[in-house]
Parts: structure tokens; sequence; C-alpha cells
């Protein structure tokens, strides 16, 4: 074979691998599920989240670098492989605003919002997601009791590691978002401690239960006494409605004696000296004293008068005869 012919053959199947490359890095594909970013000689161009087939420059004047658009989950002092939980207890602890330790393990869900940030803004952005989430959640259990940790506050400290870890992710730029942050597991760190939270707990419980019970028993009470204060009210103002009645009616007779008194005074004045007597003798005991120095001093005369015999019908009739 002659020189020429070689070369010929040489440039012929150099061709032939260029044409090839040229073919199979031209054009690329993106799904649904993913976005893609343009690279010019390692210059991000732009980025394709639009899915179907795309076409560039072959390599290696351009090339695609692909990411997910799912949403990923970072797990923080735990992680689960193959449906078993290993934790890391060493990671999780930490100290409360009260002084307690705790155990706070929990899951951030992030996706990848900018992937020109996301691949070149840091060498590794889950490990800074990662120091982010762990630097976030003890600052705000730093800042907690234990019980809002253990027990009705957990909702509103996921709400803030979520706010404080959004911040520190925008503040360092790594391309992603912070979707919900999600406590897993709070607790103390041994049994003994466990015990005494739960002694005190159950205490406080009991504690509460007792001042339901007092408030309860005060409030019945309260509603008897405003009861009988409501009836006593309405007994005095019955009494003071039924004694200005009465003194109406006093004055109404007074005057109108004094008008009689006025026109006849002296035939006025017997009959009221008569209608006194008539009042008061009917129920006056008489006695006739005697101070002679005899042995009887007084004379009964009501008891007398009930031992006197009634007159019969018929001895009347003789009489009158």
């Amino acid at each position: 074979m002659s020189l020429r012919k070689l070369y010929v053959l040489t440039g012929a199947v150099i061709l032939a691998a260029l044409l090839v490359l040229v073919a199979l890095t031209s054009w690329y594909t993106v799904d649904e599920s993913e976005q893609a970013v343009i690279l010019t000689f390692g210059e991000v161009e732009e980025g394709i989240s639009e899915p179907g087939l795309h076409f560039k420059l072959p390599w290696p004047i351009q090339s695609v670098e692909t990411l997910s658009k799912e949403t990923f989950s970072l797990q923080f002092g735990y992680e689960e492989k193959n449906g078993e939980i290993q934790d890391f207890p060493d990671e999780t602890k930490m100290i409360t605003g009260d002084e307690n330790i705790v155990l706070a393990d929990l899951v951030v869900q992030w996706k990848i919002t900018n992937p020109e940030k996301y691949l070149f803004n840091s060498d590794s952005p889950k490990e800074v997601l990662y120091d982010a989430t762990s630097a976030s959640v003890r600052s705000i259990i730093g800042n907690s009791k234990i019980d809002d940790a253990l027990t009705s506050g957990k909702a509103e400290i996921e709400a803030e590691v979520r706010d404080l870890l959004s911040s520190l992710v925008e503040k360092y730029d790594i391309g992603v978002s912070v979707l919900a942050v999600k406590l897993q597991d709070v607790e103390l760190p041994n049994d003994d401690v466990r015990k005494a939270f739960t002694d005190v707990t159950d205490a406080r419980e009991t504690m509460n239960t007792k001042i339901n019970e007092a408030n309860k028993y005060r409030n019945q009470k309260i509603n008897e006494a405003e009861g009988e204060k409501d009836a006593l009210i309405s007994r005095a103002q019955g009494e003071k409605a039924a004694r200005i009645e009465g003194a109406r009616g006093d004055v109404a007779v007074f005057n109108a004696l004094y008008g009689e008194y006025k026109g006849n005074p002296e035939i006025t004045r017997e009959r009221l000296v008569i209608e006194t007597l008539e009042q008061v003798l009917p129920g006056a005991e008489i006695y006739i004293m005697n101070d002679d120095g005899n042995t009887l001093k007084y004379f009964p005369i009501r008891p007398l008068e009930g031992e006197q015999p009634k007159p019969t019908v018929e001895g009347s009739e003789e009489n009158n005869g």
C-alpha cells in the first residue's frame, strides 16, 4: 500500500470518528423530572427546564449537566437504609434554653432551584445544607424550653428552623430551596431522665386537673350565690313595694280621719278612743286588787268568767215568761 493511500485511509477513519462524535454529542433529551445546564468550554450558557429533544454544539465545544427536579430529603441525625434506621446520637444531642439535654432529629425537604449555582457555587452543596440544618436546629432548640421541644411547641420549632435554614441557604447561595422541616423525634438522653420528666409531667397534669376542679367548684358556688342574691333582691323589692303601699294606705286613712277630726273633733276623738279600747281590751287580763292586809290580794275575774254556766234556752224562755 502506498503512503498516499495510507494517508487517505487514516483521514477517512478520523473523519468518520469525528462524524460519529458529532452525531452522538450534538443532541440530548431532558425528561419531565429533569433540568439541564449547557456549558460552552466549561462556562455556563443557559439552563434548560423544558422536557424533550434539544440540540447543541458537539463535544468538546458544549456539554450538558442534567439535574433532577424532584424533592430531596435530608435526614439529620439518622439514616434509613433498606427499611432499617440507624441513629447518630452524637449529632443530635443538644442543649435547650433551660439547660436540659435532648436528642432531636429531623428531615428537611428541599429541591434544586438554580442548577448553575448548585453546580458551581459550592464543591458540596449537600454538605453545606447539612451543616446549615445542624446550625439552625441547634440555634432554635437552644432558645426553646424543654417542655416546648417535647410536647406542644414542636410545630413552632419546626417553623422557626425552616425560616432560619431558608435564610442561611439564601445567604450561602447554593441554588437550593427549603420546602419543609419536620421533627422526627425529640427525646431525652436516658431512661432516668425520661422517668423524671414523666413524673414532672404527670404532676403538672394533676395540678391542672385540680385547678380545673377548683375553678368548677368556684364557678358553681358563685352561680349559687348570684342566685341567692337575686332572690334576696327580688324579695326585698317585693317587701319594699308592699310597705310603700301599706304606708300609702295608712296615709289615706290618716288623712280621712284628719278630715273628720277637723269637722267634729270631739266626736272623732271619742270614736278613736272607743275603737282603741275595742282593740285593746278583748285581749287584756282584768284583776281586782285588794291591799287592806287580807290574804286575798286580787280577784281573778277571767277564770271565773270561764266557769260560769251558760243559761239554757228553756230557762231563758221561763224567765221571760
